[in-house]
């Protein structure tokens, strides 16, 4: 009897399984190490709790082998899918912001001030039933600038913007001096030299665009500062905006969440901005907190959040990295009544459950909420826990990047359409 074909299938399988077993180690380990960076930061920014140890322990609890207790089926529902019109998922968000004139959060200047007036509130970085991770992961420790226009204007004091007008005047007399060398080395060649012409002129004009964006940088601070260091102001209201913007954000850096933070100091400004980023409007808290508390008492684990509040100048950023940071006038998480849910750890039993409870609190109308293959699901809280209506997420369409409307005609949404809609996500008419 030949036994040789049964045993080359089982040593097939046997290699298959040993190296589906390394994979995933090597792959938990690979999302352990991701975990380090904002664990380091947030170790450095000094995120206090009662127990020191709680985040590094929350993390293993997060990231641990689930074995195969929680295998099971994804069972998604519809509630947490993508509308038919897709556009209708952001209009319904839009139309939030619209029903209660929520003001979106620009840059970190306008957030600090919202978190001062008590507008958004900080959200700790673990407690039992939920830990930050991601939070701010792409802030780095430049210098803090407003967002006007979709321009970053570099914030100053005094002393700064005498020395931001110093390195431009530095760097724009060297920019001459280098073009003027090289036009001199370009007018000496051969007329047959046209590949060291071509070299050369090709540095010309990369020191020429240096020296415009020189230019324009100087416009910049001249419109928003006016040269105002060699001015003197009669009080403290007359003197430039941005002025008063840096003076009012150096006074909350200086007392924040129980720490001093040090705005000349590139590390200082990255935890600050961590700090900032780990907030919340009152509304998305509650919801954060009873979703968590729900999944908490089932699996005895913390529920992993990725995202919180974005001002806008931060969501812009981020764009560049991932690709669901969207970009309309008013994205949802820069109103702070949006936080992502992180699943790239959660087995299918407690995907599941969790997407139950995401869907409960749909259907009661308080939240809007979408799985992403981000691995995160997207939350949005509803101010007064009611959906807005139909109507208004009509008009919103526009906003969310769906298809022009006419005037006339932009609060008459084919009502079969709407209808399918209610049937299809089981809303309740509010």
């Amino acid at each position: 009897m030949n036994r040789r074909p049964g045993y080359l299938l089982l040593l097939i399988v046997a290699t298959a399984a040993i190296a589906a077993g390394s994979w995933a180690l090597i792959h938990l380990k690979a999302l352990k190490r991701q975990a380090l960076p904002q664990s380091d930061v947030l170790n450095q920014t000094s995120l206090r709790s009662a127990d020191p140890d709680l985040w590094a322990r929350s993390m293993e609890k997060v990231t641990e082998d689930r074995g195969h207790s929680g295998d099971v089926a994804l069972e998604i529902p519809p509630e947490l899918r993508h509308y038919e019109d897709r556009h209708w998922f952001l209009a319904t968000q839009v139309a939030e912001v619209k029903k209660f004139s929520v003001q979106p959060v620009q840059d970190f200047v306008d957030l600090a001030a919202m978190i001062e007036r008590g507008e958004v509130v900080p959200v700790p970085a673990v407690t039992d039933t939920y830990i930050l991770l991601g939070v701010g992961a792409r802030v780095d420790g430049s210098v803090f600038t407003r967002y006007v226009a979709r321009q970053n204007i570099e914030l100053n004091d005094e002393a700064g913007l005498r020395d931001a007008y110093a390195r431009l005047e530095t760097a724009h007399a060297n920019l001459q001096k280098e073009i003027s060398g090289l036009q001199k080395q370009l007018g000496g060649l051969k007329k047959s030299d046209l590949t060291k012409q071509d070299e050369l002129q090709k540095e010309i004009n990369a020191r020429q665009q240096e020296l415009k964006s020189n230019d324009e940088d100087k416009a910049q601070l001249d419109k928003y500062y006016g040269q105002s260091y060699v001015q003197s102001y009669s009080s403290a209201e007359s003197r430039p905006k941005l002025w008063r913007d840096y003076e009012s954000l150096q006074a909350l850096a200086k007392n924040f969440r129980g720490r001093s933070f040090n705005l000349d100091d590139s590390s200082d400004r990255q935890a600050l901005k961590i700090y900032l980023l780990s907030s919340l409007r009152p509304e998305g808290l509650k919801i954060l907190e009873e979703v968590a508390q729900r999944y908490h008492d089932k699996f005895d684990r913390p529920l992993l959040v990725s995202s919180l509040i974005r001002p806008e100048q931060y969501q812009r950023a981020l764009r560049r990295v991932n690709r669901y940071a969207v970009l309309i006038d008013t994205p949802p998480h820069s109103t702070g009544l949006a936080f992502d849910i992180d699943y790239r750890y959660l087995s299918g039993a407690e995907q599941n459950f969790l997407m139950t409870e995401l869907a409960r609190l749909k259907d009661e109308g308080r939240i809007e909420v979408i799985r992403e293959r981000g691995a995160n699901y997207h939350v949005f809280a509803f101010i007064d826990g009611q959906r807005p209506s139909d109507e208004l997420i009509t008009a919103s369409l526009e906003a969310a990047g769906g298809p022009e409307q006419e005037a006339d005609h932009a609060e008459k949404r084919d009502q079969g359409t709407i209808r399918r809609l209610r049937r299809l996500h089981r809303f309740k008419k509010q």
